[in-house]
């Protein structure tokens, strides 16, 4: 009998649901918050009632796309965490609420473990997806880090973070220059044809597996302070070689460290993943080291790459092949 399920992702600012059947897509529907915009970041409280605004047309969309009934629906899929816990709580809440109407089982996902395992949702070609022992590198907005996939369900982080996010230092030099929120794909477009080398900025040294960007973050406002002083237009005439330097530093210390976790492990089957993985530099890097030291590399969709039910969705499809439900009386965590 097919297993479908309904899918739904809140964890920050995009209302997203999809239908998933046998760990075939049907459905992937994502409703994003321009409002935030103008705040150069995510407001948590305009976060929050945006769901509750999108997240029923959202969802009946979803199911009408996908061309099932709700009565065909055998659980439902959701993000428990990490996350904002405004945005959490919305789509926790009407996950019960669809799944208790419906006397289905429930699913939490965790939204890290889920950016992962788009590498596992099936297509025409279901022989290219990864085998296990599994390397990833995961990178997003809020989060960085390299991780271990024993299994579908079992991961184990050997590399993360100790201050910012890959994903927040694009965005925060990407607003010391005068970009929109979220700068990381303006800076990505603007990078194309710029001088790479034209700028150096400090790399930081962390030992072992983790990453840090705060010092980079700084090095950039610093830099741009000392340059302003000489010339006041200094950003606006050089910022294609400054997006492209900035861009080059960030991936440059992302693939440094996939490739000493490729190293330290012997394993060759590599991916990545998240926002930032849509990011046509690291693609370039990681193809080119994939290339010399034979890796099977895999890099996930763009439209799999950012927040998306989806992925939520094949997470709670593995889960619910394992009989990992959970009860009615579940709570959001914004740490998991």
């Amino acid at each position: 009998m097919a297993i479908t399920i309904l899918a739904i992702e809140s964890s920050c600012d995009d209302t997203s649901a999809a239908v998933i059947r046998d760990g075939y897509v049907l459905s992937n529907l994502v409703a994003g918050q321009d409002i935030h915009r103008s705040y150069g970041g995510v407001v948590p409280e305009l976060a929050s009632r945006a769901h509750q605004a999108n997240i029923v047309p959202v969802t009946d969309q979803a199911i009408n796309r996908a061309g099932v009934k709700k009565n065909d629906i055998q659980a439902v899929a959701f993000t428990r965490g990490p996350g904002l816990l405004g945005s959490l709580l919305v789509g926790t809440s009407f996950a019960k609420g669809f799944a208790l109407s419906l006397g289905v089982p429930l699913i939490e996902v965790n939204h890290l473990h889920a950016h992962i395992l788009v590498h596992f949702i099936k297509g025409k070609d279901n022989t290219n997806i990864p085998r296990f022992p599994f390397l990833c590198l995961l990178v997003s907005g809020g989060h960085t880090k390299i991780v271990l996939m024993k299994d579908y369900l079992d991961m184990q982080v050997l590399g993360t973070t100790i201050d910012d996010a890959a994903g927040e230092a694009f965005d925060k030099c990407g607003k010391l220059m005068g970009f929109d929120y979220p700068a990381g794909p303006l800076i990505d477009k603007m990078s194309s044809g710029a001088d790479k080398n034209a700028f150096s900025f400090s790399k930081p040294v962390i030992r072992g597996l983790d990453f840090s960007f705060s010092g980079l973050k700084t090095s950039f406002l610093y830099f741009l302070r000392d340059r302003l002083k000489e010339d006041p237009d200094f950003i606006e005439n050089n910022k294609p070689d400054l997006c492209a330097s900035l861009q080059h530093t960030i991936v440059s210390v992302l693939v440094s460290k996939l490739v000493k976790a490729s190293s330290v492990t012997g394993i060759k089957e590599i991916g990545i993943a998240g926002g930032v993985s849509a990011n046509s530099e690291l693609k370039r890097a990681v193809r080119a080291e994939s290339e010399n030291r034979k890796w099977n590399l895999f890099i996930p969709e763009p439209g799999f790459s950012t927040d998306n039910a989806a992925m939520i969705g094949i997470a709670g499809y593995y889960k619910y092949l394992r009989g990992e439900f959970a009860s009615q009386d579940i709570y959001p965590l914004a740490r998991f």
